[in-house]
């Protein structure tokens, strides 16, 4: 029998009705995240030079129930969920901390005269003024000692304030940057490291990002690498030999390396370990892990705590700084480890405290 194909049209039609009725028409929401999406998978492909992609996750914070010479306030661990970000792959060198300065006139902490006033109110009141001849721009040195120290308490014995020191001198009055282009920039305060952020359009890592970061997806382990501290004089720039009289330079070097000249973390990230310590933008309070976890809720992106509170230097304002540092040894604070941590004043300098910049995806999708 022959079929009238005019029988089907109305069908057809019918259905065509309904299947055009069942497309979906994108809203202008659809279209933004999309538009959004598409914006993030090209930033994380092609990250900012000299960055790389740290993908959102969660992790334990705090110190490895295995690291017997962890601190207090490293203590107790708790879970803690952090979103994605860029980050330098290594600290802030010398040749970029240069360009900044270069460019926008910038004089550091270290290189400005000393204003008493300021200085005497981190100080416990009736403090003398010292004599002006001390009371000049300068920054803190290190100092071998020349016996054993008993008492590792005592950070006089192997600081020394060095007047005409700064970044642009790191290594004495006459010294110079020629040859350190690539070394990691230090005599770098707190205030200075936010100005090169806000001229590089950047900010400062949370102490909960670099810990994340540092980790890399080792969780639980002590160390960058694993447990296994033999691997110390291979993996980062530290101490070895009797602190602060002798160091053995198994390492390679005597105080501060170029930046790469030792194993990356599973980030790609060098230097979370040893070289110099790195400012945070959070306050160094003893007592934050545990009001942390006695808030009993979810801990996303934290922040830090809202004021610093350290008993042994209470009329200090300290910023929390991470990785340890050229003179971190196994007797000395060990600082290495992933969760350790310190308090540095922000207005202080030194030959061992330098710093990284973090960027957002959403800061980047505006410029």
């Amino acid at each position: 029998m022959k079929t009238n194909i005019y029988s089907f049209i109305p069908c057809l039609c019918f259905l065509a009705f309904f299947s055009c009725k069942e497309q979906k028409t994108d809203t202008v929401e659809d279209t933004n995240s999309k538009l959004k999406t598409s914006k993030l998978d090209s930033l994380v492909n092609n990250p900012p030079e000299g960055m790389v992609w740290i993908p959102k996750g969660s992790f334990l914070q705090g110190a490895v129930p295995q690291d017997k010479i962890a601190m207090m306030h490293e203590k107790p661990q708790h879970l803690v969920s952090i979103d994605g970000f860029f980050m330098d792959i290594t600290e802030v060198t010398n040749a970029q901390f240069s360009k900044f300065v270069d460019e926008t006139g910038y004089i550091t902490v270290a290189e400005r005269e000393i204003d008493w006033e300021e200085m005497k109110k981190q100080l416990p009141e009736g403090t003398p003024k010292p004599h002006d001849t001390i009371l000049q721009p300068g920054s803190l040195m290190f100092k071998k000692t020349k016996i054993s120290v008993p008492n590792l308490y005592d950070f006089s014995q192997w600081w020394q304030w060095a007047i005409g020191v700064n970044w642009k001198h790191p290594s004495g009055v006459n010294s110079s940057l020629e040859g350190k282009e690539n070394y990691p920039v230090t005599h770098i305060s707190f205030e200075d490291a936010q100005a090169y952020c806000k001229w590089a359009g950047k900010r400062l890592p949370t102490e909960a990002e670099w810990e994340y970061a540092a980790r890399a997806n080792k969780n639980n382990t002590t160390y960058f690498w694993g447990d296994d501290s033999s691997l110390l004089p291979k993996k980062a720039n530290t101490w070895e030999g009797e602190f602060p009289v002798f160091n053995t330079l198994e390492d390679g070097f005597e105080r501060s390396a170029p930046v790469k000249s030792y194993p990356p973390n599973d980030f790609g990230l060098y230097d979370m370990a040893g070289n110099v310590w790195e400012w945070t933008t959070d306050w160094y309070n003893v007592n934050y892990y545990k009001e942390l976890v006695s808030a009993n809720t979810a801990i996303i992106n934290p922040k830090g705590a809202d004021k610093a509170y350290n008993p042994n230097n209470p009329y200090i304002q300290e910023k929390i700084i991470k990785g340890g540092s050229f003179l971190c040894s196994y007797t000395y604070c060990a600082s290495y480890r992933i969760s350790s941590k310190m308090g540095s004043s922000t207005d202080s300098s030194s030959e061992h405290i330098g710093f990284r910049t973090v960027v957002t995806p959403d800061v980047l999708m505006k410029k």
